[in-house]
């Protein structure tokens, strides 16, 4: 599996050497990408949308941290940028790669259907799923055209059991922007394991694995959220996830994916009104 390689200097994903035979590949990721609801913006100038900082302003548990405590920057992510929704139902949104309607998985779909060979892409999704009083999920897609490594942290963290990845599953966030309040409840730099703190559902597709976040499962974390939305006209997160290191040999930790750049975003309030987009009973949220 290629890591992905990210331009520091404009945000963009590089799109490294392909072939004619990957145009199919590439296409329907740019199109995942530039399709969603929250618009793929520049990194250092965008609002109002995501792109992807680069692994370096993560740090990570290096491969020494068992014996030295040592942290290091994180590096390239194992898999690529695929897009980011945000998404308001009057349920909860569960198991959402599984949609007939869903977005990302139809324009792989595509893919498949414009080529004689099967493609071999599997698809990575995190959705947090946002309570109040109508549901909102941002769900941030990872890719990769490359098999999974045998016996890799990240491959025995998709097959394996709902205990053994609650005891893994960890997001890393940096607060870029924002005000005093929100640095102060959350923190300048923060790591939790979710699987541990939060309600995390595991489903895993022929060619797919999604975790669903449940931050109403939590009481202060539903607090500091909305302690944060009541206080914020403006915020700017980076956000990694990853398969937390337990023993020097799963040492050092990755990310398994960009860590998504939520970029100047307006207080998290979808449009009064809104265009249903034919995502059957939940619509795009739009620009948060």
């Amino acid at each position: 599996m290629r890591p992905t390689k990210q331009n520091t200097n404009s945000g963009e994903i590089s799109p490294g050497i392909e072939s004619k035979s990957d145009e199919y590949i590439s296409n329907w990721r740019e199109e995942a990408i530039n399709g969603g609801s929250l618009r793929h913006v520049d990194l250092r100038n965008g609002t109002n949308g995501w792109a992807s900082p680069p692994g370096e302003l993560f740090n990570l548990r290096s491969k020494n941290y068992f014996t030295r405590r040592q942290k290091s920057p994180a590096g390239d992510y194992l898999l690529k940028p695929a897009g980011v929704d945000w998404l308001r139902s009057t349920a909860k949104l569960d198991n959402i790669l599984s949609r007939s309607d869903n977005r990302v998985m139809n324009s792989l779909r595509r893919a498949h259907s414009l080529r004689s060979i099967s493609l071999k892409t599997f698809v990575f999704a995190i959705n947090l799923q946002v309570p109040g009083r109508e549901q909102h999920s941002a769900v941030f897609y990872f890719a990769t055209d490359d098999p999974i490594p045998p016996g890799s942290l990240l491959y025995r963290f998709i097959h394996g059991d709902d205990s053994f990845r609650n005891q893994r599953f960890k997001i890393v966030n940096r607060i870029v922007k924002g005000p005093w309040i929100v640095k102060k409840a959350v923190g300048n730099y923060a790591a939790c394991l979710l699987g541990k703190a939060l309600t995390c559902k595991y489903y895993r597709g022929e060619n797919y694995f999604e975790i669903d976040v449940d931050i109403g499962s939590s009481g202060l974390a539903s607090a500091i959220l909305h302690l944060a939305l009541g206080y914020v006209t403006a915020v700017t997160i980076d956000m990694g996830f990853l398969v937390e290191g337990q023993t020097e040999e799963e040492l050092p930790e990755r990310l398994i994916g960009a860590g998504c750049r939520r970029s100047i975003m307006k207080k998290m309030r979808a449009p009064e009104k809104e265009k249903d987009a034919n995502w059957g009973n939940y619509q795009h949220g739009g620009g948060c």
